[in-house]
């Protein structure tokens, strides 16, 4: 009987997969590593890493403190590696619904504490539409966010893909 073990990456320590052809080429495949991804940006660049329709998962390399953000419908963070805190505020007004995506929130957004979650290795959090947050971690660190393309979402297939 053959025994497996789940190998977790992290910035630190990942392995580079690949792909087996059956027909067709690389190229046309959007194959790419996460923590590759997060490790060659800048901090709280939110690279494109999948995509179906207008949904998104974005690869981000959490370092020190990002901007606020806020978003005009639920999005969700999990952490891959490394421990990120994430604080939140409930605006005080309304965002602009019009808007799918992050928006940057401004530099100290109008609005009430609502507490933050510390997220270690798998672990997920909401980041509810009408409310603003940020993100800080001391050490680098992985996060993935699951939202709608937008105005801060960087696609960089060229860069990122197999070919």
């Amino acid at each position: 009987m053959n025994t497996y073990t789940t190998k977790f990456g992290s910035l630190d320590n990942y392995e580079k997969g690949t792909i087996q052809l059956i027909q067709g080429k690389a190229s046309n495949y959007a194959f790419s590593n996460i923590f590759e991804v997060a490790g060659n940006a800048q901090p709280y660049d939110k690279t494109v890493v999948g995509m179906n329709q207008k949904y998104i998962i974005e690869s981000v390399r959490a370092e020190g403190t990002s901007a606020w953000y806020t978003c005009s419908h639920d999005e969700f963070v999990i952490a891959m590696d490394g421990e990120v805190r994430v604080d939140f505020l409930k605006l005080n007004q309304a965002i602009d619904s019009a808007i799918e995506g992050t928006q940057l929130a401004g530099e100290q957004p109008d609005g009430q504490p609502m507490g933050y979650v510390v997220l270690k290795q798998g672990h997920q959090a909401l980041l509810p539409a009408g409310s603003a947050y940020r993100f800080n971690s001391q050490k680098p660190a992985t996060i993935l966010i699951q939202t709608i393309k937008g105005p801060l979402s960087l696609e960089k297939w060229d860069e990122i893909c197999l070919k």
